[in-house]
């Protein structure tokens, strides 16, 4: 199958190359085989993983990007061809915008299209409530409704630089953040145990959930971005911070919720129970949650005039920034159907 994102999680586990084939094996056993133009992605989450050089190389050669997540889902190394850098002129209008109308414009948007892919995700689950449970159908679609309300307060925002305006628009953002998180808890069953959001160092079997499932979207994102000929660490409305990603957290933020927060939901109120290993999701859980991400970013969402997949919509939507910043065309982020 082309397209192939190739997921390796196991301690133990070495992943090599013979022929034009990328090879993973278990305790000396070949466990998966997969022709290297065919995949897209390699992905290793969690430690004891040995990759030899010989697959990095070809790797590199045929356009596979590497990615590197800690067992707690935190990205910490991604290895790109250093053929694939796009164009000095994209980078060079990038840096420029985080001084003119176009860092405010891309950062407005930005909230804006994160604030409404929230009240959708709530309308979504929200629809299949309306008989089984109609106060809970109710609340969903009123605070889906008071979210759409605060977009109105971007509207009227003005400034001339992004340094202006960040602190006003991170305002926004967490005010309908706390309203979109206190409705998740409600649609989550009660044996999920969630009681707010939690990011780095989370404990809990759901903020863990969502935290690997944003560490692979955030490889997704940074991929894509490369490939625009975007620097993934120049962002917006996060604030710049050696060793950061800036630009991948802006663009992450209008996917969480149709690609992670809808998987994870999803697969909670169908009766799943997470597997923790102490403080963390266990091997068997997280190999699951990979594959509900990836089958997620499979799907099929209209964007730009057309359905494609998600995966492909996050590309699309970052070449479309990329023209933004060199003047040849209006940036629309994704907003997510339910």
């Amino acid at each position: 199958m082309a397209d192939q994102h190739v997921v390796v999680s196991d301690f133990g586990t070495f992943v090599g190359k013979k022929g034009e084939r990328l090879q993973v094996k278990r305790g000396g056993e070949l466990v998966q085989e997969t022709p290297f133009h065919d995949i897209e992605q390699v992905s290793v989450f969690g430690a004891g993983v040995t990759i030899s050089s010989d697959a990095i190389r070809e790797c590199s050669r045929q356009g596979i990007q590497m990615n590197f997540v800690s067992g707690s889902g935190e990205p910490y190394a991604k290895l790109v061809s250093p053929a694939l850098t796009g164009t000095v002129v994209t980078r060079r209008e990038q840096l420029l915008g985080y001084f003119d109308a176009r860092g405010v414009t891309f950062a407005k948007v930005t909230v804006e299209a994160k604030i409404r892919n929230q009240a959708n995700v709530l309308k979504y689950f929200a629809k299949h409530r309306r008989e089984a449970a109609p106060d809970l159908h109710s609340r969903l679609y009123d605070s889906a409704s008071q979210l759409e309300e605060l977009r109105g307060e971007l509207l009227s925002l003005e400034g001339d630089t992004v340094d202006k305006l960040r602190e006003v628009l991170l305002s926004v953002e967490g005010r309908a953040g706390r309203q979109y998180w206190a409705m998740v808890q409600a649609i989550l069953p009660e044996t999920a145990e969630f009681t707010g959001r939690e990011r780095r160092g989370a404990t809990d079997p759901v903020n863990s959930l969502l935290n690997y499932g944003y560490g692979m979207l955030y490889h997704q994102v940074s991929g894509a971005l490369s490939l625009a000929g975007l620097d993934p660490y120049a962002g917006f409305l996060h604030a710049d911070r050696a060793g950061k990603p800036s630009l991948v957290l802006d663009v992450v933020e209008v996917f969480r919720q149709p690609v992670v927060d809808r998987a994870v939901i999803a697969w909670l109120n169908r009766g799943f129970v997470p597997g923790m290993d102490g403080e963390r999701l266990d091997d068997k859980t997280r190999r699951e949650l990979a594959a509900k991400v990836l089958e997620r970013l499979e799907d099929q969402d209209r964007y730009d005039g057309a359905k494609h997949r998600l995966k492909t919509i996050i590309q699309m939507q970052c070449r479309r920034l990329a023209m933004f910043f060199r003047g040849e065309g209006a940036y629309r982020p994704y907003v997510a159907g339910w």
